[in-house]
């Protein structure tokens, strides 16, 4: 029943020359990130979320952040990572939960199950700044280098 709710397009023609209509836009060059911003997005988070695969809790992550040197150390692999435009493989590692929904009368479709994704906690992390500073980025917030 999954594979057949989630893989019904797989085989659907898909016409690429509409991407050929799009615009392209300038680019620019991405400012190295800041200890302020990982401090400031980790805030955000409550502790009670499961982890993922590495088992790391946000406490955990708040805690080892507090220390400068950790901290410098994982925003240099983010910086790398943003460079070299490779993402770890250990940031695409997950587990999938699979969690039926409450007050269903049958069981026997997928639609009576809610499928949850389960990252690293780091990557996470990562992830969550980045979305953080591209969320507004035509607003008067200016990141500073």
């Amino acid at each position: 029943m999954l594979h057949s709710s989630f893989n019904t397009a797989q085989h659907c023609y898909i016409d690429e020359n509409v991407l050929d209509e799009i615009v392209s836009s300038p680019s620019s060059t991405w400012i190295p990130f800041s200890e302020e911003e990982f401090t400031s997005t980790i805030t955000k988070y409550i502790n009670s979320f499961t982890p993922g695969p590495d088992k790391l809790l946000w406490s955990h992550l708040k805690h080892i952040l507090k220390d400068k040197l950790y901290l410098k150390n994982i925003i240099k692999i983010a910086n790398a990572c943003l460079d070299i435009g490779y993402w770890l493989s250990h940031f695409k590692t997950l587990t999938t939960i699979i969690i039926p929904k409450p007050n269903k009368a049958s069981y026997n479709t997928p639609k009576s199950f809610r499928p949850i994704i389960l990252l690293n906690t780091l990557g996470k992390l990562i992830e969550k700044v980045i979305s953080d500073l591209m969320q507004f980025p035509t607003t008067s917030f200016t990141r500073v280098n």
